[in-house]
């Protein structure tokens, strides 16, 4: 799998780079000034070619193609009930990074991307990010830039190879390839494509909503476990950690995964938005009558250098910011992590391990002890790792931004409920991110956040 990713270096910004973080930062620049993005809020009798089905009692467009916005419906074995909209799209998107040694360092060629939803409108973004919709031409456009090295790549180019899941409070299900190949070709950058090294990558994870969400999964991915003595600058304690894999930890987690889903998991099925208690179906949005983290809204969208320029669709647009963060701690010189088992409406397989605290703008739950003491320790700035915005996918979710955040306690101090949390290693999480669904992806995206401030 990780044949050929010798030496993932993490030594300096611009050591061995093909451009320096200047030269980056002014690229990312002048792509957000002279492209030109248009996005109107507009009706959904105006959001042609999209209606209201009623026979379907969802959203959709008159092809039935890319997604469907419909009703979901959760019956729990308490007999409480969950209804709420769900994004439905019934495939397997394709999220690839290229990478290559240049000047003996590993660089990756990103893209500066714009999707109709992203708050500042570019984020840094894989090589090729592409539903199965985008990349087999059903809007009728271009095919997308080096899609043909994804799709006649080699089995021994391959650094990682996963399917795993998208946000499962908003999709249905969603779950998408999250690839890493290796080339010797001389690939030109195009005016969107920057080679660009890890420890760069590192540095711009530091600013708010710069590296977008399918970046952070497929870095997420990388087997550090298996290639920890090629870790070039990292700390050694986070080497160390990598490499305790701790099957008792395995065997409680699987045991608790496992009970959920074959004693409290709900029965989920599909019904019509117009069978929502709740929620209203209005002109310019779908939204709850009282209170709840996001809304339906539908847009004009007309974006330069996409490869269709103007379309109109709806988007899941959020009412605030969410917070995610790991409690970590330092267990006999090793680094460990508090997880939760997470069960979500749109699970593909009902439950993952989630992030210690998942908390959606507005959640009217109470806090347990373990999200008492992560609030109030992260309020003071008490042994806060890391600290910074982060924005969710943009081709569906309308500035969507989550506040992601590290903190270092003594394992001591925190008291929880043992069928929920459980302190797990750096490397039997690595592990598992190995197999598909088992880590959602606020964890993953925690996890890359780690490893990237790591020192």
């Amino acid at each position: 799998m990780i044949k050929g990713f010798e030496g993932l270096a993490d030594l300096s910004p611009d050591y061995g780079a093909l451009h320096t973080m200047e030269e980056l930062m002014d690229w990312l620049k002048d792509r957000k000034e002279h492209q030109f993005v248009s996005i109107q809020k507009i009706t959904l009798e105006e959001c042609s070619p999209w209606f209201f089905d009623e026979r379907s009692g969802q959203i959709r467009n008159d092809k039935g193609t890319f997604f469907q916005i419909g009703g979901l419906q959760a019956q729990y074995p308490d007999g409480k009930y969950l209804r709420q909209p769900i994004i439905i799209q019934n495939e397997i998107g394709l999220l690839g990074i290229i990478c290559k040694k240049i000047n003996g360092v590993w660089h990756f060629l990103m893209q500066a991307k714009i999707e109709p939803g992203n708050i500042n409108y570019v984020q840094i973004s894989p090589t090729i990010q592409a539903t199965k919709s985008n990349f087999t031409r059903q809007h009728g456009g271009r095919v997308p830039a080096y899609l043909e090295m994804f799709t006649n790549t080699r089995p021994e180019d391959i650094l990682v190879d996963q399917i795993q899941s998208e946000q499962s409070s908003r999709f249905l299900g969603k779950r998408n390839r999250n690839i890493i190949i290796k080339t010797d070709e001389d690939l030109p950058e195009t005016p969107s494509h920057r080679w660009i090294t890890f420890y760069q990558l590192k540095q711009f994870m530091q600013y708010d909503n710069l590296i977008n969400m399918d970046t952070r999964t497929v870095f997420s991915c990388i087997p550090y476990v298996f290639m920890y003595e090629n870790l070039y600058g990292y700390p050694e304690e986070y080497i160390r950690s990598l490499k305790k894999i701790d099957r008792d930890t395995l065997v409680a987690m699987y045991k608790r995964i496992n009970d959920y889903k074959m004693l409290e998991a709900p029965v989920v099925s599909q019904i019509s938005l117009a069978e929502l208690n709740d929620w209203k179906i209005e002109a310019d949005g779908v939204r709850h009558t009282s209170s709840y983290p996001f809304e339906v809204i539908f847009c004009r969208l007309e974006i330069e250098g996409r490869e269709v320029t103007h379309w109109n669709q709806p988007l899941f647009a959020a009412l605030g910011v969410a917070t995610f963060g790991l409690i970590c701690t330092k267990s006999e010189g090793l680094l460990e992590v508090l997880v939760q088992l997470k069960p979500e409406v749109g699970c593909f397989d009902a439950i993952e391990l989630g992030p210690t605290v998942q908390e959606e703008y507005g959640s009217l739950s109470a806090r347990d002890s373990v999200a008492e003491y992560f609030f109030e320790h992260i309020s003071g700035r008490e042994n806060v790792v890391t600290d910074v915005i982060l924005s969710e996918e943009g081709g569906r979710f309308y500035h969507e931004q989550n506040r992601n955040v590290i903190l270092m306690a003594e394992k001591k101090d925190i008291e929880f409920d043992s069928d929920k949390y459980i302190w797990a290693s750096v490397g039997t999480l690595n592990v598992l991110t190995q197999v598909n669904n088992c880590l959602n992806i606020q964890l993953r995206n925690l996890m890359m956040l780690l490893a990237m401030v790591c020192r």
